[in-house]
């Protein structure tokens, strides 16, 4: 039997994927129900557009579709007012792949920013996160907060405010942070039990540590490493340390530049790393005592290449620290290492251009005050013809930027 033309066009446009749809939300009265119904009945690839002006919301939005985009008119066109949030939880939560979040602002949320859990192949691009009422303890924890996601794009985004990291990436692989700004966040970007990562061209001031690569014990994804550090701009992170008691980024010091803790393998270099009056450059292991049998605590392989760095720690927040000061003329040297490794292994290079000292400690978990013999830093040079490779978001998402 033939079918008929036009059967066979309904046939065919059943069988064919939907058309992307748009979905414009505009502030106003009930803007917190139309925002949240266009994130549950957005179909992948569609768009979430927010108008420009000020949403007034009471409570945390959710997105759990893949392949959405979500934009507003800009990062300050655009804002998401979470003064009023009733809860505790994040401004937003992606729990979806392939989203991409663009051009619009949050504030004031009572709990995290933006966080995006287990969501893979994520870009964050010009999205602002701000506690509008400067550094305090009763901020929310993470500006943007990724975790647990294999590629992770932020570009020309800005936080300010948050008691833990502006910038947080966590528990995942293939991440770039790029172009963005991190100021008054008690750590500027931390990238923490992750690998594969690009931290560069940001712009990080004004926090109590300014770049943070760590690698904790006891959570579900160990091991990070193959990080570079490169052509930021890291000055005057001096504002004393703001985070909850308990917090692991509790114990950063005011006035720290970069900082790695019990990573493998770390390129930091081509950096500016001015005004950060306890160290330019820390490397150190984990400080604590700790029972996971599995953890490495130990830095392994951490080059500090060719940075733009000035005199060093001229006011280090550590005990004694007027000692320290007479014993090396006015200013500790740049690059600060705690003195402990691991056996068989090279904690870190330091190019012959910049000096360094060390605490000497005598064994790891008695804490970085717990030193005896300070001396001058003793460590090999960068291995010539060595790189990372590897590390980055992939092209895919590099290709979802849009000017």
């Amino acid at each position: 039997m033939k079918m008929s033309r036009l059967a066979l066009l309904a046939l065919t446009a059943a069988g064919a994927p939907a058309m992307a749809a748009t979905h414009t939300v505009a502030p106003g009265e009930g803007g917190q129900q139309r925002l949240q119904e266009a994130l549950i009945v957005a179909q992948p690839g569609d768009e979430v557009v927010l108008g420009a002006g000020r949403f007034v919301l009471d409570d945390g939005l959710s997105l759990d579709v893949d392949g959405v985009t979500v934009r507003g008119a800009g990062m300050n066109a655009t804002v998401l007012d979470f003064t009023g949030q009733k809860d505790a939880g994040e401004g937003l939560l992606v729990t979806s792949d392939k989203v991409t979040l663009r051009d619009f602002a949050i504030e004031n949320p009572h709990g995290d920013g933006i966080k995006s859990k287990g969501a893979d192949a994520i870009v964050y691009q010009r999205v602002r996160v701000t506690w509008t009422g400067g550094p305090k303890e009763t901020n929310g924890a993470y500006g943007l907060y990724p975790v647990e996601s294999d590629g992770v794009l932020i570009a020309e985004c800005e936080v300010s405010g948050a008691s833990d990291a502006g910038i947080y990436v966590g528990q995942s692989k293939a991440i770039t942070v790029r172009n963005s700004v991190a100021r008054h966040n008690v750590a500027g970007i931390e990238i923490e039990n992750s690998r594969d990562a690009l931290v560069e061209a940001n712009y990080v001031t004004g926090n109590t540590g300014g770049i943070l690569v760590f690698d904790l014990p006891s959570l579900p994804v160990m091991g990070g490493g193959n990080t570079i550090v490169r052509s930021n701009l890291v000055v005057h992170n001096t504002t004393p340390n703001f985070a909850p008691k308990g917090n692991i980024v509790a114990g950063v010091r005011r006035g720290t530049g970069v900082m790695v803790m019990a990573n493998d393998g770390v390129l930091v270099e081509g950096n500016t790393i001015l005004d950060n009056p306890t160290a330019p450059v820390m490397v150190v292991a984990y400080p604590l005592k700790f029972d996971d049998k599995s953890y490495n605590p130990y830095p392994r392989n951490v080059t500090i290449g060719v940075n733009q760095v000035d005199a060093g720690g001229t006011d280090p927040q550590f005990e004694g620290k007027e000692q320290l000061l007479a014993a090396f003329g006015g200013a500790l040297p740049p690059v600060l290492w705690d003195g402990l490794s691991q056996a068989g292994t090279v904690a870190l290079r330091v190019d012959p251009s910049i000096k360094g000292w060390s605490l000497n400690l005598p064994t790891q978990g008695g804490g970085l005050d717990a030193a005896v013999k300070p001396g001058p830093l003793e460590a090999p040079a960068p291995v010539a013809g060595a790189s990372l490779t590897g590390v980055g978001a992939p092209a895919e998402l590099e290709a979802r930027l849009v000017p």
